[in-house]
């Protein structure tokens, strides 16, 4: 099936066996990871999929703002959210989209994980030229391949984590376009701009072998700012190790939903994500990974809510604007828990 991409063979399977992650067979985390916590299975988890919710999926039209992505009224970094962990940063003249998933779905086939309806308002049509396309990892809900096709034409060059790439030289992008890289290395991308992957705590697969690809976070640096892309990731040591590597990050962006105790390692809980914007010492914090997909159990408000708790009993500057609302980032941003519907 053409949409699950090609793993990495091969001189690109060589070349990824330089990775301190790979261990030969498969690339590992920092930390031991299982995928399931001692007490869980695969038949308990199935039970709890097919047990109904009945506020997983939003029972009205999420609310969204019509925004003209094309144009910017700001010169500072502006962030535009279309739900779950898809969102264009412009800093500095320059167009960042990063994991964008505009099918409707997070899956393989049409029918199955849906778009929330009035999350999917945002598509290829409506996005400016792409100067960098950033792809944290090889997930549906990350690596869309409707959407990376139709992109392809307004893309300038990729940068993605090691192994990523095979897909898309498989897809028919260019090679000389597509960046991999490893865990702490930094590449310039431009003009006063340089990209970091960093570590994460999650995993990787498009079928059933899993972790032949990296899964990354990345630190995008331009001459004014620092922003933190937080890709997949559960809690770990990592984000205080990138918090002291990096000074002064000026917004994180961090995973903030589809977790469960059964899977407690590979997902943060919204405490632990508002936590991790603490030890990264960010100075504000965006929570993603929301508001378009249900691929777990919890009501589908319930990783904002739970974040905006303890984002005020830890002091974290929250920031959550609605899907395609302008953040502009370092400016205060007018704050309603539109999420109440």
């Amino acid at each position: 099936m053409r949409v699950a991409g090609k793993n990495p063979s091969g001189k690109e399977l060589e070349r990824i066996k330089g990775s301190t992650q790979f261990d030969g067979k498969i690339f590992k985390n920092f930390s031991e990871t299982p995928m399931m916590s001692e007490d869980a299975s695969y038949f308990k988890m199935l039970k709890f999929f097919f047990k109904k919710n009945p506020d997983k999926v939003p029972q009205k039209v999420l609310p969204f703002i019509e925004t003209n992505l094309k144009e910017t009224s700001s010169s500072k970094p502006t962030i535009n959210w279309f739900g779950h962990s898809s969102y264009l940063l412009r800093v500095e003249g320059k167009n960042f989209l990063i994991d964008p998933v505009f099918s409707g779905n997070a899956s393989p086939v049409s029918f199955m994980v849906s778009a929330f309806e009035g999350a999917n308002t945002y598509g290829v049509a409506e996005m400016p030229v792409i100067d960098y396309l950033i792809l944290t990892h090889d997930h549906y809900d990350h690596l869309d391949y409707k959407t990376v096709m139709e992109l392809k034409p307004k893309v300038k060059a990729v940068y993605c984590s090691l192994g990523v790439g095979s897909h898309l030289r498989y897809w028919g992008y260019d090679p000389s376009m597509v960046h991999e890289m490893d865990w702490w290395q930094t590449e310039e991308i431009g003009n006063d701009f340089t990209l970091t992957a960093a570590p994460a705590r999650h995993f990787s697969g498009r079928g059933i072998k899993r972790c032949l690809t990296l899964w990354s976070s990345f630190l995008l640096q331009s001459k004014n700012y620092r922003i933190y892309l937080g890709g997949d990731s559960g809690y770990d040591s990592h984000f205080k190790e990138i918090g002291n590597r990096f000074d002064n990050i000026d917004l994180a962006i961090l995973e903030c939903g589809q977790y469960n105790t059964m899977w407690p390692l590979i997902h943060m809980m919204p405490e632990e994500t508002v936590q991790a914007a603490v030890d990264l010492k960010a100075k504000q914090l965006l929570p993603v990974h929301w508001g378009k997909f249900a691929l777990a159990m919890h009501s589908w408000n319930d990783p904002i809510k739970r974040a905006t708790i303890k984002a005020r009993e830890l002091d974290v500057n929250l920031q959550m604007p609605k899907i395609g609302e302008s953040l502009v980032v370092g400016e205060t941003f007018h704050k309603s828990e539109w999420w109440e519907i």
